[in-house]
């Protein structure tokens, strides 16, 4: 075998084997190789194992220097495009006003979506490329990036042309989703809102190929699950995915609607009680639990242990956002969801890769496999857990993308 590049001297590399998403007890198995290589090739994978089983050439070798690897990190949840800022609604949260009332007062998400709405395209791209970078230096080499800032259709297309155009100049492979996030603000107007999104801005994004899925805010202040039902079929009638935002606040329905229609995923589950649990570990939907928002609004923890102790999928992201989630490390997100959500280092992992890239669809990210894109982080210690363990300081010392050092 020829391969392009050998990276050797790997203390260990660790991976969770096989594509689709692991599951209860399952989320502890992972596959670790002792004094590792990997031989890349055309930007894949082309050989992995113990260094002294390698008898291929390679054109360049890289030295590891005795550290771990681990997969590329998947973040499978985050709202990376915006403008504004939400100092503000966080000093105001620090004197006690709830998000709900900081919404009522025209703060909150509206505040963004005002600001985010005033914004150029090319502002847009030049204020979330720094955000990436930081995902990506934290090990992230694949994120996911909503629109939902826009509210009109046409705004929210200009966000998706954004992405679509981060994604060009970005390292990290972007995965773009189109959320339907905040409702008119006069109930009269609701009806003909959804009738738009489902007419226009649906078959817009797909037309111009803009997203990949749909993702709807189910919540007292945002969209019933009846209302979200409507657009996800819409999305579904136009070949999208489909997600939901729910159990944040409230048991609203979303969570039995996304486990019916077979979501990629539900995000969020804050508010998630026990019966839902169950339905999860039932439904081949995805469990997304985003630990940051649980330490920046003070939410009770979404019950992860729980989850995955009944049997369900359970995927961490960092919800990188300006008013609940500004958490812009990938790392840390899975260091956050041991100690808030009750998971152990080995089920953090699989969360952060194998069933995130399952909450997004991808059969070809989070794991260290030949055939697939060459996609790993070199961490600063010689034993994974390091990963997440650490806090505070980033225990990523390079990241790979496709075969290629991000810079």
């Amino acid at each position: 075998m020829r391969a392009d590049v050998l990276v050797r001297g790997i203390s260990q590399f660790v991976t969770a084997e096989g594509a689709e998403p692991k599951r209860g007890a399952a989320m502890r198995e992972l596959k670790v190789v002792q004094r590792a290589a990997v031989a890349i090739a055309g930007g894949q994978f082309a050989w992995v194992g113990p260094e002294r089983d390698w008898n291929g050439e390679a054109a360049s070798i890289v030295d590891a220097g005795g550290c771990a690897i681990v997969p590329g990190l998947v973040d499978p949840h985050t709202h990376a495009v915006w403008a504004g800022d939400r100092l503000a609604d966080f000093e105001a949260r620090l004197s006690g006003v709830t998000y709900e009332e900081i919404l009522a007062a025209g703060g909150g998400i509206r505040s963004t979506i005002r600001a985010t709405a005033a914004a150029t395209e090319e502002q847009l791209v030049a204020l979330a490329r720094p955000r990436i970078a930081a995902l990506v230096r934290s090990g992230a080499t694949t994120i996911e990036v909503k629109s939902g800032y826009g509210y009109a259709v046409e705004a929210e297309l200009r966000i998706l042309r954004a992405i679509h155009a981060l994604a060009a100049q970005a390292p990290a492979w972007i995965v773009p989703t189109l959320l339907i996030h905040m409702p008119p603000a006069e109930a009269a107007e609701r009806e003909e809102y959804v009738a738009a999104v489902c007419e226009e801005m649906i078959p817009a994004a797909a037309r111009e190929k803009l997203a990949q899925a749909v993702d709807v805010f189910v919540e007292k202040e945002a969209w019933s699950a009846t209302e979200a039902e409507q657009m996800l079929n819409a999305a579904r009638a136009q070949g999208l995915r489909t997600k939901l935002h729910t159990e944040q606040f409230h048991r609203m329905g979303g969570l039995e609607l996304g486990a019916r229609m077979g979501a990629m995923s539900v995000d969020h589950l804050e508010a998630c009680g026990a019966e839902q649990v169950a339905m999860l570990a039932a439904s081949a939907t995805v469990a997304t639990i985003l630990p940051g928002v649980t330490l920046h609004l003070g939410l009770p923890a979404a019950p992860g242990r729980k989850l995955i102790d009944a049997g369900a999928a359970v995927a961490v992201g960092t919800d990188l956002n300006p008013g609940s989630s500004p958490l812009f490390s990938a790392q840390m997100a899975l260091a956050l969801a041991v100690r808030l959500n009750g998971l152990t280092a080995q089920e953090a992992l699989v969360a952060g890769t194998t069933n995130a890239a399952a909450a997004l669809g991808l059969r070809d990210a989070g794991r260290i496999e030949p055939g697939l894109p060459a996609d790993f982080a070199v961490l600063h210690g010689a034993d994974w857990r390091e990963l997440i363990y650490t806090m505070g300081a980033n225990p990523v010392r390079e990241v790979w993308i496709g075969g290629q050092k991000a810079e």
